[in-house]
């Protein structure tokens, strides 16, 4: 067998017939933010806050001290930014410490962390440096630990999970030159060479596959020794085909890491293009089944999502440092520039915000490591969410810097003032409104999970594909869901006075509850009205559909806020001040909710479609005359076609 030419021809119809399949379609565990796009404000499903054992809090207390300390002795941000690498003997030092094993089962090696402490961790290194946070990250939130945790045989778990407890860096493979969120399109193949036939889960000892094609944006890949790779098996005699996921050798004949990329911010991270030419790989390294490659990457991001927002908290954390101390010494018409209302509500916005948002990761991670709920709509909305918010954040602490604020922070140092990274704060933040999944596409994946009980009753009457008796049966289930369902969003306890007492405290939260559950019902009615009104177009309504996603994030974010205060009160930790921080954050997050419930109906959807149409048609070219572009030559899209490479190996294991 030959490796295909060419990249696979799909219709948007089989695209997402392919990302349907790979999600998980069950709900066997409840879901606070499912039940919330329902109308169902379940506040007993995070109420009270969860915690963690005690021999887990010590556990990660003693890390936290020695990464700490690492940190602030043995990292130099200063440098990683200056030379655009992380230094050698500091990603010694993190093995050393045992940084690459925090999420690895101690027998294996690693230190064991929960959930909980592991993003701490994150949080605390990536505010020492993002890039080494990204590295970390990467290695344990996508790379070959986490897959193999959950999907990977025991020889595997034997033979893999304690080189990446102390040793080797891993990468996730995924996207390629001409595929990123659409995997259908997936072209990197590997192709079965000998050996038994496929088997139903697990790996054959006997036969290889052969792997060849491009991928990009390889984070950790200039510098990994495994790689977890997607590739696409063709389907044969014997073979159930698809995508599906290995584990790779890094050093294994015929790959070559041709390229480093550069960007905007991380500059420390080691990010490339990776070819695979003829590459063998044993079928004892296949993780799981053929075409199980996809649900593996969505099951593995469900929690692994998380360290992307933990780092934000931590961004959001040294923001509002910043901020108190700049503004307290900054003075302006005879007073701190922070007491002019300007700036101050900036002030109050950054520090609000991150208390919510560590209330969001906090309580996510604590239930995942509960495992008593879903979290999968939780963990995605805590990406979405802090990615945005962080970024906002980081953007207000420039302009409360001015000037200062868009000085680097070596040309700050070379005139005499403290070097602030203020700017480069916001360069690094800027990629994780990309990362694991755009913004928009965040939206999209959160909406088909917030209707999927929706479609489980009325999809069919929606779906052109299916026959009249298949439609009758539907709408007689739809009939039956509704009636039950419709009900229930009239009213709730949201409109009784005394409803969430035990939050009515010196501050009173009590009343930002009750809106969040009028809000959950309101959302849920729009949301149906929506789906009456569209019906089998609304998958194309992605503007209304990411108002309706923003607008749970913001509720989800105001309960686990109301929540986390409540939490630090009883324990008598800044209960006080933390109640206030709620009741600012949910009174900043109620103009917002209402501002989104406003566009969902009035917006400029429709017009913005007719714009883009004549955009692409050329009609608004004229508009372009006036510029030079100063681009480069070259294609859009650089090609991947299967082959040799024909460049130098940039691989650089780290030893």
């Amino acid at each position: 067998m030959s490796a295909p030419s060419s990249k696979p021809t799909v219709t948007e119809r089989e695209a997402r017939r392919v990302a349907e399949a790979a999600r998980e379609q069950d709900w066997r565990k409840p879901s606070f933010a499912k039940e919330l796009f329902l109308g169902r404000f379940r506040l007993d499903l995070v109420h009270p806050h969860p915690h963690p054992a005690d021999d887990d809090v010590q556990r990660g207390e003693e890390f936290l001290a020695k990464l700490r300390d690492f940190c602030e002795t043995k990292i130099d941000p200063a440098r990683v930014e200056r030379e655009a690498q992380i230094p050698d003997e500091v990603v010694d030092g993190l093995k050393e410490i045992g940084a690459l094993g925090m999420k690895i089962d101690t027998k294996y090696g690693g230190l064991g962390l929960t959930q909980v402490y592991y993003n701490k961790a994150l949080a605390l290194v990536g505010s020492a440096s993002p890039a080494i946070g990204a590295l970390l990250s990467a290695h344990q939130s996508i790379g070959v630990p986490q897959p193999l945790k959950l999907f990977g045989t025991q020889e595997q778990k034997d033979t893999f999970l304690p080189r990446c407890a102390r040793t080797d860096i891993s990468a996730f493979l995924l996207t390629e030159p001409d595929v990123g969120s659409d995997p259908a399109r997936l072209a990197t193949s590997a192709v079965p060479e000998g050996g038994g036939p496929s088997r139903s889960s697990g790996a054959e000892s006997g036969g290889d596959y052969i792997l060849d094609g491009v991928k990009l944006w390889t984070t950790n890949g200039v510098v990994a020794d495994l790689l977890v790779v997607m590739a696409r098996v063709p389907r044969s005699e014997g073979h159930k085909g698809g995508i599906t996921a290995f584990v790779v050798e890094a050093s294994s004949e015929g790959i070559t890491v041709e390229n480093r990329n550069a960007f905007m911010g991380l500059r420390g991270i080691e990010n490339g293009v990776t070819r695979f030419h003829r590459v063998r790989v044993p079928a004892a390294n296949r993780i799981g089944p053929e075409g199980a490659g996809l649900k593996i990457a969505l099951t593995t991001l469900n929690t692994g999502r998380l360290s992307l927002p933990a780092m934000c908290v931590g961004a959001g954390k040294w923001c509002l440092k910043i901020a108190r101390e700049w503004s307290a010494a900054r003075e302006q018409w005879g007073k701190p520039v922070a007491l002019h209302e300007a700036v101050g509500s900036k002030i109050s916005f950054i520090a609000a915000t991150t208390f919510a948002l560590e209330a969001v990761v906090d309580l996510s991670s604590q239930m995942a490591d509960e495992s008593s709920n879903d979290i999968r709509i939780e963990a995605a909305l805590a990406k979405l969410y802090g990615s945005e918010m962080a970024w906002r954040m980081a953007d207000e602490l420039v302009q409360i810097r001015g000037g200062r604020g868009f000085e680097t922070a070596a040309s700050l140092k070379a005139r005499g003032e403290r070097a602030v990274p203020a700017e480069q704060m916001l360069r690094d933040l800027r990629i994780n409104r990309i990362f694991e999944g755009s913004t928009e596409i965040m939206h999209l994946l959160i909406a088909r999970e917030a209707v999927d009980a929706h479609l489980a009753v009325a999809g069919d009457l929606i779906d052109p594909d299916k026959t009249l008796s298949d439609k009758a049966r539907a709408g007689a289930n739809a009939g039956a869901f509704y009636a039950r369902w419709l009900p229930r969003l009239v009213a709730g306890p949201g409109q009784l006075p005394s409803s969430y007492g035990e939050f009515n405290r010196e501050v009173d939260l009590s009343g930002h509850l009750r809106y969040v559950e009028r809000h959950a019902r309101k959302l849920a009615r729009s949301t149906f009205y929506a789906m009456s009104r569209w019906q089998g177009r609304m998958e194309t309504k992605q503007g209304f559909l990411g108002r309706v996603v923003d607008i749970g994030a913001e509720l989800f974010a105001m309960s686990a806020a109301c929540v986390r205060a409540e939490l630090l009160r009883s324990q008598g930790d800044h209960g006080r001040e933390a109640y206030q921080l709620a009741d600012a954050f949910c009174r900043q997050a109620r103009i917002r909710v209402d501002e989104l419930f406003g566009r969902l109906w009035s917006n400029t959807d429709d017009l913005d479609r007719k714009v883009v149409k004549g955009v692409l048609g050329g009609v608004y070219t004229w508009l372009e005359q006036g510029v030079v572009d100063p681009s480069g030559d070259g294609p859009w899209i650089a090609d991947a076609a299967p082959g040799p490479s024909s460049r130098q190996n940039v691989h650089r294991p780290i030893r």
